[in-house]
């Protein structure tokens, strides 16, 4: 009996590449270890200045954990690794959290205090804060920024806003400077305080009520003995009444925006 052929069929499968899972790696801790300086807000800068660095009746030192939903009591111990009390094991030797003329360092040895100042004081952001390199770069920046807009457009102000402006902060002075003495004055101003000197550059009432005081100062109108009424000079004819407790020239710049004012400042303007 004749055998059977036998096929033998062999199918080629292509290497498969070994897959190497690489386990995630772990999340860097946000906390760096280093010096930290903390500063005062407002510029203030006493002697010295105490914080609470425990809870009492008078000082509450809590932080809201969301995680486990309820208070956590704070306190700084010198001998301590945590600022939480519930954290803290024997014997607790407290410290005092004193700022000296406005501001406190603290050492990376100091983690306690540290996370205390920086994460949970119930005080951070209202009386005192961290100082930050960056921030401080930044707002830097923003106030370069601010200088050079201002002062472009000082340099590019016609002499009359400019005696305006500096009228504000100088007083009658400005009458008696001249257009260079006035041109260096506005640009130190607005190098100075720029965001004052935009704000009062877009403040309309401040063109008008320089204009009043020209023309109180060249006799065009008077203002009372009282401060309480304006007349024009050349015929003691009144103009308005002073509302009670307001300035007079920024009183009357706000009269000049009024339909009779609008009048009133044309002829005031062709006498100046």
């Amino acid at each position: 009996m004749a055998k059977k052929a036998t096929a033998e069929t062999t199918v080629e499968v292509a290497p498969q590449p070994v897959v190497t899972k690489t386990p995630p790696k772990p999340a860097k801790d946000a906390w760096e270890i280093k010096d930290r300086v903390y500063y005062l807000k407002g510029n203030k800068s006493p002697l010295t200045l105490t914080i609470p660095g425990k809870h009492t009746k008078k000082h509450s030192l809590l932080y809201f954990d969301e995680k486990t939903g309820r208070q956590r009591e704070l306190r700084y111990a010198t001998n301590q690794s945590s600022p939480f009390v519930d954290e803290q094991k024997g014997e607790a030797t407290m410290g005092h959290i004193r700022f000296h003329n406005g501001s406190l360092t603290v050492s990376k040895q100091q983690q306690s205090l540290q996370k205390l100042l920086s994460l949970y004081h119930p005080l951070k952001g209202k009386l005192y804060e961290e100082f930050s390199a960056q921030e401080k770069a930044v707002d830097e920046l923003d106030l370069l920024s601010l200088q050079i807009d201002a002062l472009n457009a000082a340099r590019d102000m016609d002499i009359d806003q400019v005696e305006a402006i500096l009228r504000v902060e100088k007083g009658s002075v400005v009458g008696e400077m001249s257009s260079k003495e006035l041109k260096r004055d506005v640009l130190l101003f607005a190098r100075n305080n720029p965001q004052l000197f935009i704000n009062l550059a877009n403040d309309d009432n401040v063109q008008l009520r320089n204009i009043a005081i020209r023309a109180a100062e060249a006799g065009v109108i008077k203002l009372s003995s009282d401060q309480r009424t304006f007349t024009w000079g050349s015929n003691g004819r009144k103009l308005m009444n002073v509302p009670f407790d307001e300035n007079p020239y920024s009183a009357f710049a706000a009269f000049l925006k009024t339909d009779e004012g609008v009048e009133i400042y044309k002829s005031i303007d062709k006498k100046l």
